[in-house]
């Protein structure tokens, strides 16, 4: 598959439990699940799709609040999203997949781990959220009352047009906007929408509040250390920071980590060849984990008396 092939291909839907959800699917091999983050799109994984198809069956769903997908009044936390995919997996006949998730899509694919062992092969985090308290300030300004006043201003469309108009006159001159700046701005374009602003702040607020992240996935990790784990992490992450990336691998000894050079909060944007290349060899290089529910109680007796 090519990146043009990738534009002719057809967004897909299907509807869970009374509500629309968009996808894309693309390749024949093991089943990729890819999830993007708060305010993204399934888009943010268009320059790795072509390249990823070659070797997997990629699957890249509008999360519910999202893209394409209905965006109802409705639950928009990290365990309902992890059950929307495994729901989707199976109303698109898929027992297992490896997980990979970008940002907030991180939490929620560790939540899909965590919920359902048995389903995951393979975790893979990109710039993950859920593994430290820290994130970028305006994040945490979103979640303070009063926000749904002001991302109305600026996410109004006069804004916007203006932004894209800046961008414009910032490459006449060589001026090349941040690949991290691009994807933001596409985030914040799509909450000009009134059901999107609502689920955007729902969603952000089910995990951060003016702290930073209210979620913390570290107790849990030990789970995991069956499960083949990779971690990417750009080092000028300015959203969610590279030290947590290497904390992670710290504390998942058998995991792996790569860390790609001048990229910030989307490696896979900053450099795709090189994202193909980590992820695909990952995966042919390990065997899909094997849920053993007898060792699954063996972790969680040993963690429990240590505490007794």
């Amino acid at each position: 598959m090519t990146a043009s092939s990738l534009n002719d291909l057809s967004v897909d839907e299907i509807v869970l439990h009374g509500h629309r959800i968009a996808y894309r699917k693309a390749g024949v091999g093991p089943n990729l699940v890819m999830i993007h983050g708060v305010a993204g799109s399934m888009r943010t994984w268009d320059a790795v799709v072509p390249g990823l198809a070659w070797h997997s069956t990629v699957i890249t769903p509008d999360l519910p609040g999202h893209g394409r997908s209905s965006k109802p009044r409705a639950d928009y936390s990290l365990g309902a999203y992890a059950c929307c995919l495994r729901d989707l997996l199976d109303a698109l006949g898929h027992d297992r997949a490896t997980v990979v998730g970008h940002s907030f899509g991180g939490g929620i694919a560790m939540q899909f781990a965590y919920q359902f062992p048995e389903r995951c092969e393979r975790l893979v985090l990109v710039a993950s959220g859920g593994l430290g308290d820290e994130v970028n300030v305006a994040l945490r300004a979103a979640t303070l009352p009063g926000s749904e006043l002001v991302i109305p201003l600026i996410a109004h469309r006069k804004v916007i047009d203006a932004g894209r108009t800046a961008r414009r006159w910032a490459h006449a001159v060589g001026l090349a906007p941040s690949r991290d700046l691009v994807e933001s701005a596409r985030g914040y374009a799509s909450l000009a929408d009134a059901d999107a602003r609502r689920a955007f702040l729902a969603t952000l607020r089910s995990a951060v509040d003016h702290r930073g992240q209210r979620i913390d996935a570290r107790d849990r990790l030990y789970l995991a250390e069956h499960v083949p784990t990779l971690l990417m992490w750009g080092d000028h992450d300015r959203i969610i920071p590279v030290d947590h990336g290497y904390a992670a691998h710290r504390d998942m000894p058998a995991s792996r980590l790569e860390i790609f050079d001048d990229a910030g909060h989307h490696p896979h944007i900053a450099d795709p060849d090189r994202f193909v290349d980590v992820l695909t060899s990952f995966v042919d290089a390990t065997e899909p984990a094997e849920f053993d529910r007898g060792r699954l109680r063996q972790l969680l007796k040993s963690t429990a008396s240590q505490y007794s």
